[in-house]
């Protein structure tokens, strides 16, 4: 019998996981004691890195795609970067393509080794440029949120892109930021401090 359950999401952001109530999940199994077990070490997060890499080169020799390919870890999570010319499809429109092939990618780690990924992919530079941007659109916002004192509701982002605004927001006293909604709608709401 093949085991068809997906792993859990990797992508909860910290303020999502910090909403979660501690204690036991439906089986009874401490919370707490869940973590201990799912925290990789360094080697297992390089070695995740190294099967994302594969998986990521098998799909560009499919696709035709030329591309270098860095594996590291860094804060704890392991990456891959991609970098070439000729990369912008496989980002897609806002980033779509990139993030289901980070799923795939995700998947791919989690059947070789049993353990879900908090794999972060990323394409042509993509992630780094979007992070600028959002920093940009982060302050925007508290400058409105500091001028008229009203909130400021954000387009719906990704779990990525919802974690890298929360990090701006929250290095600037005065103002505080909280995720609303539901995946695939889910957006920060930015406003004056309590």
């Amino acid at each position: 019998m093949t085991d068809t359950s997906t792993p859990p999401s990797a992508d909860s952001s910290a303020e999502d996981i910090a909403a979660e109530p501690a204690g036991t999940d439906e089986a009874g199994a401490s919370t707490e004691a869940k973590k201990s077990e799912s925290v990789a070490s360094d080697g297992d997060l390089f070695r995740q890195s190294e099967i994302a890499a594969d998986y990521v080169e098998g799909l560009l020799d499919i696709l035709d795609y030329d591309g270098d390919i860095d594996e590291l870890v860094s804060a704890g999570r392991p990456m891959v970067e991609v970098v070439g010319g000729r990369l912008q499809p496989l980002v897609g429109q806002r980033g779509a393509t990139l993030e289901a092939l980070q799923e795939l990618t995700r998947l791919a780690i989690f059947r070789a080794t049993g353990s879900p990924s908090r794999l972060l992919l990323d394409i042509g530079g993509y992630r780094a440029a979007r992070r600028k941007e959002l920093a940009a659109v982060a302050r925007n916002a508290v400058e409105k949120v500091k001028e008229h004192g009203d909130p400021v509701r954000l387009e719906p982002m990704s779990a990525f892109e919802r974690k890298c605004v929360h990090d701006v927001v929250n290095a600037i006293p005065g103002v505080q930021s909280e995720s609303e909604g539901v995946e695939p709608s889910r957006r920060i709401v930015v406003r004056v401090a309590d």
